[in-house]
Order: C-alpha cells, then structure tokens, then sequence
C-alpha cells in the first residue's frame, strides 16, 4: 500500500486501479475498527453499486491495525477505496469526517458509521431522495414512521438521545426545524453545498462526534429530506459513546449558539450574572471573619472574577485559547474586570451630574455601558489573535 503524506494526514489508496470517480462517495470515520470493516465492506458491494457508482474513503484515526484490515479487505471491492490516516485526530469524529468532505470527488456524499449500525443498503436511496426532492441534505432518521432506535442499548442511552435531540432542536428551532434527528451520523449532502469557502476556512469547528449538526447550523442546506432508517446493533466491538463525548457535544451546543456576537454577548452576560453567587458566598465569609465590607468586597470580587474567566475559558471562547498564553489571559481579564469597578463610579457622576439622571437610571445605565465596554474589551484584548507584526527591513549601509 502506497501512502502519499499530506501534513499531518497520509492518503492512502488501497486499490490499484481507480475508476472514474462514482456517483456518490461513502465517508466513513474508523477508529479502533478492525473487527467490523470486512463485513461493512462486503454489504456495501452486495448492495450499492448495482444501484449506483460508489467511491469509500475511510478517515482512519485507529491506534489498532485497522488501515491493514481495509487494504486486504479492498481487494476484493468493485469500487475505489481509499484510506486517510490522520495521526493527529482532531476535532474527533466531526473532524475525521471534515477531512473525509474535502477528499471526496462525486456530486453526493454520504457519511455513515463504520460499526453497520447504519444500513449499506439505504445509501443508494438517501441519494435518490435528494435527487427526487432536489434537496441539498437527506438525513436517516431514526423518528419517522418505519424508522427505530432498537440499536440503542438500554434506556439510558435512549434517554441520553432523546434528551440531546430535544436540546439541539430548542436552541436551534429554524437550522434543525426540518430535521427530526439531529443527533443522526447517517445522512447524505449534495458536495456542490459545501464551498471550497467552507471547507478551506474555519467555517466548520466541529467537536465531538454530532457533525450532522454542524453542517446543518453552519451551512444552511435550502432544503432538507429525510428517509427513515432502522439503527441496528453494533456488529463488534464496543460503543465510542462516553460521558466524555457528552460534555463535548454540550460543548459544541455551545460553541454553536454563541457563534454570533450578539449570542456570545448575552451568554458573556450571563455568566457574569452566575458570578455574583461565588462574590457574595466570599464576601459573607471575609465579613463573617471580622474584615470591613470594603476591602471584603474587593477581595471577594476577585474570586467572582476568577468563576467568570473558567466559565469563559470553558463554554465561550475555548476555540480562542491558544491565540495567547493562559497567563496572558488571566491577567488581561482580570484587568478589564476589575477597571469595571473603577470606571462605574466616575460614569455614575457623570450622569446624574451632568445629565441630571436619577441615581438608579443613572447606575442602571452605567452597569449597561462597563457592561459592554468589557465584553468587547474581553473579545478584543483577551481572545482575539494578534496582529501580525510588520517584517522588518534592512537599512540601506553605506
């Protein structure tokens, strides 16, 4: 088997002759998959491509021999496969099946798992469902009549299901409006929907394992179809699903809803709001020791400053990080926090001296203004990159 590296990936073709490319390409993320690839490949020449021309590109982040396993397993398919072996996996699953979206050639592509919990055999009918609806996005779903959950084991993760999709579609009403399984890998998209725009900027950030999601709040597909689908059992091996990928999806929920700066200022506000309860629990504590109020407060601002800057770092602006040291970080928040208080008395006097404002009205609108003036300073100073700095140029000596 060749291999032809790409950065931080190695493209590899595990056929010796490559078609044409096919009518539709099957992407399909591995990890740790060795047991399940040999039947999932035999079902998909026994039932694709009499229907349909197929490409398979599997985007392999296995610590096992799982590639091996595909390469012997290829020589035997009517059809190209081809596997991506990322050594570095990130973005998990989403991001396996990014890289699987900008490898692939046909005009439909189709992500599904590799554990043959999602059908081979409904590929060829996602495909011409978008073609029948002229639809941009054909989901499987497990909720429409003819579809099941029975794959599922056990009640919690039913649960756990359920509960996710409800969230996902009432933070997201109009992106997942027309969509009944949010949480579903097993969908089909039209390739002319994702622009090189999409695929070559940070327009998709995926998280966790819900790229369904992903594709449908950042791309805006014009139309969706749906075809329904029984999730069957795993054929081997254990579930990927841990309480791990829970708080990342929550995450990703997050990072999704707050993507616009209006969201991200009310969710800023909101969490500054949660920062009041740590404040006081610390101010009634340093007063209940016998400290005055006013360098009680000080103190204890503090503490609610520090709750703020770990909700921040966590739920809001955890993509930003690495834009600069964490160090750097705490001291630039905690500066900005902090002239918070500085700034709100003088802004205070300034309207009831000046403006001849009421003293709530005035306080009111003065909480509104450091309000504001921090966020952005927070988004501005803290999380935004640096600006490139200018190359220098030689002096002309004489």
């Amino acid at each position: 088997m060749t291999i032809q590296p790409t950065g931080a990936e190695h493209v590899a073709p595990v056929t010796d002759d490559v078609p044409e490319p096919g009518a539709v390409t099957v992407v399909i993320p591995t990890f740790n998959e060795s047991a399940n690839v040999r039947e999932l490949l035999r079902r998909i020449a026994a039932t694709v491509p009499d229907r349909l021309p197929c490409e398979i590109v599997f985007v392999d982040d296995s610590t096992d021999d799982t590639p091996a396993v595909i390469a012997d397993a290829a020589r035997d398919c009517p059809f190209p496969v081809s596997v991506i072996h990322r050594d570095t996996p990130d973005g998990g699953l989403g991001g396996a099946v990014v890289a699987g979206l900008k490898a692939a050639t046909a005009d439909w592509i189709v992500v599904m798992d590799a554990d043959l919990q999602h059908p081979p055999a409904l590929v060829p009918d996602l495909v011409a469902t978008g073609e029948k609806e002229d639809a941009d996005l054909v989901v499987a779903s497990r909720y429409l009549p003819g579809g099941s959950r029975a794959g599922l084991a056990g009640g919690y993760r039913v649960a756990v299901s359920r509960g996710a999709t409800w969230l996902a579609k009432a933070l997201f009403p109009r992106a997942l409006g027309g969509i009944s399984d949010p949480m579903s890998g097993f969908f089909a998209i039209r390739r002319a929907t994702l622009t090189t725009d999409t695929l070559t900027t940070d327009t998709l950030k995926p998280l966790g394992y819900k790229i369904l999601m992903e594709l449908a709040v950042r791309c805006r597909p014009a139309r969706v179809a749906e075809v329904p689908f029984v999730f069957e059992e795993r054929f081997a091996g254990e579930s990927k699903s841990t309480a791990r990928e829970g708080v990342r999806f929550l995450r990703h929920l997050v990072e999704l809803r707050t993507a616009s700066p209006l969201a991200r200022m009310v969710a800023f506000g909101l969490i500054g709001l949660t920062g009041f309860v740590p404040n006081l629990a610390a101010l009634y504590v340093l007063t209940g020791a016998g400290l005055h109020y006013l360098p009680g407060e000080i103190l204890a601002n503090q503490l609610g400053v520090a709750w703020n800057f770990l909700l921040i770092e966590v739920l809001l602006f955890r993509d930003r990080r690495h834009h600069r040291h964490w160090a750097d970080r705490v001291g630039r928040f905690a500066l900005l926090a902090n002239a918070d208080l500085v700034l709100r008395i003088p802004l205070i006097a300034l309207f009831v001296g000046q403006l001849h404002m009421a003293v709530l009205p005035a306080t009111a609108l003065a909480l509104l203004t450091t309000f504001v003036l921090r966020f952005a300073g927070t988004e501005a100073l803290v999380y935004l990159p640096r600006r490139a700095r200018p190359a220098r140029t030689g002096r002309n000596l004489r």
